[in-house]
């Protein structure tokens, strides 16, 4: 698995080479800033209760890419995305990447930043929701492609 776990920089280098970018943070997150070109499947859902897991995550995935689809996948800090790499190696994905670090970066027990996340090392960022690879778009074409 430690082979499988990449920083920010291989992760770039990793969509140069053609690999999706899938960012699992919440839709809200995603838009306040997330890699260039990067497609937004939220492992988990903010609603009035606090995080809850998306249901959906798996299915708008396999709706999206197939299974020997070149993905690597981030959140904020590289917990969501351990789990969501984990769901997918399950799921039969063999070529994923975990970015660890995700976009703010990692933390030690003390909260003090010990590895620089996307946002903090330079690398090409977007903001918003961008047509195509907004969760909302990629949930409506799930639902048209599998019903």
């Amino acid at each position: 698995m430690s082979d499988k776990k990449i920083g920010p920089e291989e992760a770039e280098s990793k969509i140069r080479q053609g690999y999706a970018y899938v960012d699992v943070r919440t839709e809200q997150e995603f838009e306040q800033g997330h890699p260039e070109g990067a497609v937004n499947i939220p492992l988990l859902l903010a609603g009035p209760g606090g995080m809850t897991p998306n249901p959906d995550f798996i299915r708008i995935v396999l709706a999206s890419f197939p299974l020997d689809a070149k993905i690597v996948v981030g959140c904020k800090a590289g917990g969501r995305s351990l789990k969501a790499f984990a769901a997918l190696s399950r799921e039969g994905y063999t070529d994923v990447f975990d970015q660890r670090a995700g976009w703010d970066g990692a933390r030690d027990a003390f909260g003090q930043l010990s590895e620089p996340g996307w946002s903090r090392t330079g690398l090409p960022v977007e903001v918003g929701a961008p047509a195509g690879r907004s969760y909302a778009d990629l949930k409506r074409k799930a639902v048209e492609r599998t019903g």
